[in-house]
């Protein structure tokens, strides 16, 4: 096996004799000239990376973006406030239904007469004026007439959504909205006052 590599080795350096034997030492002076320069660029490339590589880790990590300070939170008495200043007008609850109403005749549907029952919380000083609608019409229709009247009433909570239908043909629906309206009765508690 030695045999075969050496007698390997033997014929590509048999060329390399004859060249130089023919043309002096030239070309092997200008051969070993390349290989330096070879050498000495490919040092020089690896000396910037190695240079480059050091400087990206030795750099220092930028300052974290400055984060927005939040607002103090707000204070009980100013969140009373807000509170009070979201309920609708007790005076207004009957227009409120006629809004119901309204909105229930651009959606398309029938709405029969409702139930309606009111409340008032002595705690919290707020009173409440239940709304029961029977309706029918498309399922599409009805939640979008849930989602308009809580629109146009904010004060007001969607309680109860119930769905019937006689016949599975059948493209109409009856279903029946509870909706509560919050709403302001008299003056809100002052500060500190226990309701």
């Amino acid at each position: 096996m030695k045999q075969l590599q050496q007698l390997d080795v033997q014929q590509w350096l048999l060329p390399l004799r004859l060249a130089l034997m023919r043309g002096g030492q030239a070309p092997l002076i200008a051969g070993v000239c390349i290989l330096c320069l070879l050498g000495a660029s490919g040092w020089g490339w690896v000396f910037q990376q190695r240079t480059a590589l050091r400087q990206m880790v030795v750099k220092p990590l930028s300052a974290p973006p400055v984060l927005a300070v939040a607002p103090p939170p707000a204070s009980a008495e100013q969140n009373l406030a807000v509170f009070y200043d979201t309920l609708g007008e007790k005076r207004y609850a009957e227009q409120q239904v006629k809004t119901l109403f309204d909105l229930a005749a651009k959606s398309g549907l029938s709405l029969s007469q409702g139930e309606y029952k009111s409340a008032y919380d002595k705690a919290s000083r707020v009173s409440t004026y239940q709304v029961v609608l029977p309706v029918k019409g498309s399922y599409q229709a009805l939640w979008s007439f849930g989602l308009q009247a809580l629109r146009a009433v904010p004060f007001a909570s969607l309680d109860e959504l119930a769905f019937r239908r006689e016949q599975i043909a059948d493209t109409s629906l009856e279903a029946r909205l509870r909706l509560t309206f919050y709403l302001k009765d008299g003056l809100p508690p002052a500060a500190g006052e226990q309701p």
